[in-house]
């Protein structure tokens, strides 16, 4: 039987006098792969930014004590001509020279470590980003549209990546994302929130057309493209 890894009963969260969410319950289980979905605004970011403990909530969320979380956010703003290397970068989180390397590597970005922060693309440095949050073997990691600004062979490289690590190391995965062809090869599971939680399941089973409608509205457009 495959061990709780984290265990969310009737989440609330209230901002400055709005509710982002409400009467959100759901398990994630060890090796499962969790796709967030709904439309902006729904509360995708904000419900991972709360199991990360950034925002307060009523209700209960319970990690698995051995949880070694990773975070991977949608865009973290950064100074153009911020003073630091790649290397640099890394060493503020105690990671090797060496170690370093192979995660910049893996992600697709040999050759870049003493290249600076601030001269980085976006694309670049969202993928700095994911390799930062692999860096302590993570055994869990939060995903917030982990490919924003990331060209179509970076997004390979990087759905590749999670491809392996998902198989090798039973990584457990909350992912945001609008590409169902990521949500179809990648997911168990797929909760469906937009404020409040709308459909729960196996993507292929509850992603119908007509529930896709009732969560995004008539007028909606995915990604597609294959990994």
């Amino acid at each position: 039987m495959k061990k709780l890894m984290l265990k969310v009963e009737k989440l609330r969260v209230v901002l400055d006098g709005e509710t982002i969410i409400k009467n959100l319950s759901f398990e994630v289980k060890e090796g499962d792969v969790i796709t967030i979905l709904g439309p902006n605004g729904a509360g995708k970011t904000v419900l991972l930014k709360t199991l990360l403990g950034i925002f307060p909530y009523q209700g209960k969320i319970k990690w698995n004590p051995k949880a070694r979380i990773g975070y991977v956010p949608q865009r973290l703003p950064f100074i153009k001509n911020f003073p630091m290397s790649v290397e640099e970068f890394f060493g503020l989180k105690g990671i090797s020279k060496e170690d370093t390397i192979k995660l910049l590597n893996s992600v697709g970005l040999k050759g870049m470590l003493k290249k600076c922060i601030g001269e980085l693309s976006s694309g670049q440095f969202q993928r700095v980003l994911v390799a930062w949050a692999l860096a302590k073997n993570p055994n869990v990691l939060l995903f917030d549209e982990p490919t924003t600004g990331i060209d179509v062979r970076g997004e390979e490289t990087i759905y590749s990546l999670l491809a392996r690590m998902k198989k090798k190391k039973k990584l457990t995965m909350l992912l945001v994302t609008h590409d169902l062809s990521v949500v179809y090869k990648f997911s168990n599971y797929v909760t469906c929130l937009n404020k409040y939680p709308i459909c729960r399941g196996p993507p292929r089973k509850i992603l119908t057309p007509k529930m896709l409608e009732r969560l995004y509205g008539e007028e909606v457009k995915f990604y597609t493209h294959k990994h």
